[in-house]
This record gives C-alpha cells, sequence and structure tokens, in this order.
C-alpha cells in the first residue's frame, strides 16, 4: 500500500469528521489525560487494515504505542483482541470512529474474498476484484481483496485497455476496435475484450488481444470457450457469478474470475474500540518486544 497516499486520504477523513476538534473530547479530557484501549473482534472473519491503524495513530499522536496483535489476511475469532492502543485520551478517541469505519469495511471485503476462494477452491482459478470501488476507497478495497487471497484487476481506466460493448458498437467491430486501439498506444498497454459468443472469442482471438473475458457465461459456455483461446491470452469470467453459483466455475479453466460484489456489496466486519479500565494494564504493556510507538 503507498503509504503517502495513505496519510493523505486519513488526513483528508479526520478532517471531514472532527474539523476543528472533537468537542465531546475536549470538553471532558485534558491534553495530559492518558489511557489505553483496544480494538477487539465482534464476529469472525478476516482481518485487514494495519497500516490504517497504524498510520492513523502516527497522524494524530506520534507518541501513542501500539501493539498489533493479528496481521492482516489473518482469520480472526469473535472476541479476539486485534490491536492495543496507549496515549492521550483526545488523540485515541477522536480518531475512533473513522479507523473503525475503514478496518471494518476492508475487514468485511477480506472477508468475503477469502470465501470466494474457499467457495471456488481451484488450483488454477483466480479470483480477482473490479472497478466498482466507493470512490476514494479504491485503494484500500483493492488492498483488502489481496489481504483476502484475491488479486486485483486494474487499478483505473489508466493502467490498462479494456473494449467493451459500447466502444465496439461505436467502432464497429472488435478488430476495429483493437486495431484502433493498437495504432494509439505503446507496446507495454495490454488490451481486454469483452465477449458474449463464440464468434466474438474467435474475433478477438484473431485480432490478438491479450485478455478475453467471457461476460455473462454460463459455466458450460465457458468450458466451451477456453479451448478456442491460445495458452498466452488470459482468459476472465464476469458477470451473474455469485457465492451460490461459484463453485461452478471451478472446473472450467478459466484463468481469472472477477467478482463486484466483492467491494460494492460490503458487509462490514463488526469491530469495536473499547478503553481500558485502569492507568496501565500490564498485560498489553510489559517487556513486550512489539510494543512502539506508531511507525
Amino acid at each position: 500500500m503507498n503509504i503517502i497516499k495513505l496519510q493523505a486520504l486519513l488526513q483528508s477523513f479526520f478532517l471531514e469528521d472532527f474539523g476543528e476538534g472533537d468537542l465531546t473530547s475536549q470538553a471532558l479530557f485534558s491534553e495530559e489525560d492518558h489511557a489505553e484501549g483496544i480494538f477487539t473482534a465482534k464476529a469472525d472473519g478476516v482481518f485487514s487494515g494495519l497500516d490504517v491503524l497504524h498510520q492513523g495513530y502516527l497522524l494524530a499522536n506520534p507518541s501513542i504505542q501500539i501493539r498489533p496483535m493479528v496481521k492482516d489476511g489473518e482469520r480472526i475469532k469473535k472476541g479476539q483482541d486485534l490491536f492495543w492502543v496507549s496515549g492521550p485520551v483526545q488523540a485515541l478517541l477522536s480518531r475512533e470512529r473513522v479507523l473503525l469505519n475503514l478496518v471494518q469495511r476492508m475487514s468485511g471485503i477480506a472477508t468475503q474474498t477469502r470465501q470466494a476462494v474457499d467457495t471456488l477452491c481451484s488450483d488454477h482459478t483466480k479470483i480477482t476484484d473490479t472497478r466498482k470501488t466507493v470512490p476514494g476507497l479504491r485503494m484500500l478495497d483493492k488492498y483488502a481483496v489481496t489481504t483476502g487471497g484475491g488479486s486485483n484487476h486494474r487499478f483505473g481506466l489508466y493502467d490498462g485497455v479494456m473494449i467493451k460493448d459500447n466502444h465496439i458498437e461505436h467502432c464497429g467491430s472488435i478488430r476495429a476496435a483493437v486495431e484502433i486501439a493498437k495504432s494509439r498506444l505503446g507496446h507495454m498497454a495490454k488490451i481486454e475484450v469483452e465477449t458474449e459468443c463464440k464468434a466474438q472469442v474467435l474475433e478477438a482471438v484473431h485480432a490478438g488481444v491479450d485478455v478475453i473475458m467471457f461476460d455473462n457465461r454460463t459455466p458450460e459456455e465457458v468450458r466451451e470457450f477456453v479451448p478456442l483461446v491460445p495458452d498466452h491470452i488470459v482468459t476472465e469470467a464476469s458477470g451473474g457469478i455469485s457465492l451460490d453459483n461459484l463453485h461452478a466455475y471451478s472446473d472450467t479453466g478459466v484463468d481469472y474470475i472477477s467478482l463486484g460484489y466483492l467491494t460494492h456489496s460490503v458487509t462490514a466486519l463488526d469491530i469495536s474500540f473499547n478503553l481500558i479500565k485502569g492507568s496501565v494494564n500490564h498485560e498489553y504493556i510489559g517487556n513486550d518486544p512489539h510494543l512502539t510507538s506508531a511507525p
């Protein structure tokens, strides 16, 4: 994850939430008041968002001490402690909601991705995401997919060509669209084409594309189309695929299955943050070598 970009995102999110200050914390606590807090899982799932917590508290106050208790991509259980912090209580509480919102969403995405990977249960076919992300959160959404065991599709319109039905319609054919794109792009840009029938698959092959997507095709159709595509061309299935029918695609031979629901229909994983009673909790401090100030 790009830490500089993450810090900029977090700064904008913090500004949106507490603007010139957290009135409640400022009214109740002095700048000298310190506390400890713990993030705890309230449901089973897969954790994602360690850098978000690290960088969020670094920006809040560099003196805050932290102790990560899980890693990104780790399966977690309800009731499991995830992340310990100690520092000025104002800083801990004023960042709580923003950080929880992000980590719960990311962990929800990671959990859904792991479910998809496990359900597919394929040694060949990989799960990948799409551009169906919340604007502003794409980097975090896509990172969460990788922590759940998935892979990333293109990050935006800028890092790959995908020729879809509207492009084909306007250009007249797949071959024409590919020829135009190749004439205007350098050799480093990959070209993917969306296909819906056998004739389009063959046309895309003859046009020399890099990736062929089988759009809204049944498992039976995908099994029929895959042998038509040379090994040097990557294949992808997308559209109409959910957790309910995903396993039916496991033996189709397709290289990737892209799932929009991983990021556009997220069920946040329930995680809580609570202050620990008492001024010092030696169970978490002691001489633990993992106890550090936020990096």
